[in-house]
């Protein structure tokens, strides 16, 4: 049974996640979506859905527990006697449950129906903790998980109907990726902000509040403030403490320290390690943060996007790599930083990242940093500056962000 939201609405295909969910399916594995509120799971699951519903021989069970109509099921035992009883044995099933995490020891009835191979399935999440805990000890071995990541910057083109411009970077920068946007028009600026609040004011109570039953909820918005005012910029959970008193606000490290792992497991924020680039180790203190979404970061600070365009750019090219499936830590070497050591198996990519190149200085350090590491990798300086046929310098490309944000691989 599949039951169908009332709302009719456009559903744009995504097919970078469509298409990976779909290979899978006849091989044996529960597939987890996982990823912050609002970016897309949801339309995701359903998009898979309406591909599979005109087949006479398959059977599809939708579960929504943000759905009303789904409260009944609260634990794996309502879980387990609902989708007993809507199996058709001589069909293909499939069971898709959107936000599976709001169920109690689900898992327990996932690995029943996977043990039997009584369905294909297909799960989303909102809370990266509790998912990994749960699909790592109970299902190790039978699930596989991809995140979802808010819209890049060509999905931003297609689902606003935009062309590759100045003008559509600067709204992408400004506006973020939530695929909502496209229905409330990129005109309606005080509207998207209104909106964009709201998804994070939803993912605050629901994903962090509630679930870490959080009572100093002040604290937590001051340490998001923090954080998106300092994108970007190495700090330990001691620097946020000494800032935080400065503000008489009093706290500790253990807290803090509780706190930022909340939110990285609700996916507002990512947590980024620095690495020795020539002694090949993570350094344990000082991490970066990192917005899920930057329409979201932009919406919780005062001076609009001129103000702190570098961090966004920054923020934009770290969730590109991200998307291009790459493993992404900042690099120092020789006590200097570079902002990117991208990594994807036996594939390494060093990426710096800036506004623009508009001093001899500027220059000097987002190339010289890339020319003290010895080896041969492809080296990156992103900018948004007019970048010309024979920009590159010794070895090292220069790149306009644009380019960058729509290349599908590096």
């Amino acid at each position: 049974m599949f039951v169908q939201n009332k709302t009719v609405m456009e559903i744009i295909n995504r097919p970078d996640y469509t298409e990976k969910v779909e290979r899978l399916f006849g091989k044996g594995l529960i597939i987890a979506l996982t990823g912050q509120r609002r970016v897309g799971k949801s339309f995701i699951m359903r998009q898979i859905i309406n591909r599979l519903m005109p087949n006479e021989e398959n059977n599809i069970i939708y579960i929504d527990k943000d759905d009303e109509r789904f409260g009944f099921i609260k634990s794996h035992l309502e879980l387990t006697d609902y989708v007993e009883n809507h199996l058709v044995a001589t069909k293909t099933n499939y069971l898709f449950i959107d936000e599976v995490q709001n169920i109690s020891e689900f898992e327990l009835t996932l690995r029943s129906l996977h043990t039997r191979e009584a369905c294909e399935i297909v799960i989303t999440g909102s809370n990266a903790k509790m998912l990994s805990s749960e699909l790592s000890t109970y299902l190790s071995g039978r699930c596989i998980e991809y995140h979802v990541q808010s819209l890049d910057y060509a999905e931003f083109l297609v689902f606003h109907k935009l062309q590759d411009s100045s003008a559509s970077l600067i709204s992408y920068l400004k506006n973020g990726g939530m695929p909502q946007l496209s229905r409330l028009g990129l005109d309606e600026q005080e509207l998207i902000n209104d909106y964009l609040q709201s998804v994070y004011n939803t993912i605050i109570l629901k994903d962090v509040v509630e679930r870490e039953e959080i009572r100093n909820l002040s604290l937590l918005k001051n340490l998001v403030r923090f954080i998106s005012d300092n994108i970007g910029k190495p700090f330990s959970a001691t620097n946020i403490v000494k800032y935080l008193k400065s503000q008489q606000i009093d706290t500790s490290a253990k807290v803090i320290l509780n706190y930022l792992d909340y939110l990285c497991n609700a996916f507002i924020i990512h947590r980024v390690g620095r690495y020795d680039i020539h002694g090949k180790r993570l350094f344990e203190t000082n991490d970066k943060y990192y917005f899920e979404d930057i329409g979201i970061r932009n919406a919780l600070v005062q001076g609009g996007l001129a103000q702190s365009i570098e961090k966004v750019i920054e923020n934009a090219v770290y969730l590109h790599l991200v998307r291009l499936g790459f493993e992404v830590t900042v690099g120092y070497v020789q006590k200097s930083e570079v902002d990117f050591v991208a990594r994807r198996k036996d594939r390494v990519v060093y990426v710096q990242a800036t506004y623009q190149l508009s001093s001899e200085e500027t220059v000097l350090r987002e190339f010289g940093n890339l020319q003290l590491i010895k080896d041969n990798y492809p080296k990156y300086v992103v900018s948004m500056d007019e970048v010309y046929e024979n920009s590159d310098y010794e070895g090292i490309k220069h790149i306009h962000l644009r380019k960058f944000l729509l290349m599908k691989e590096l």
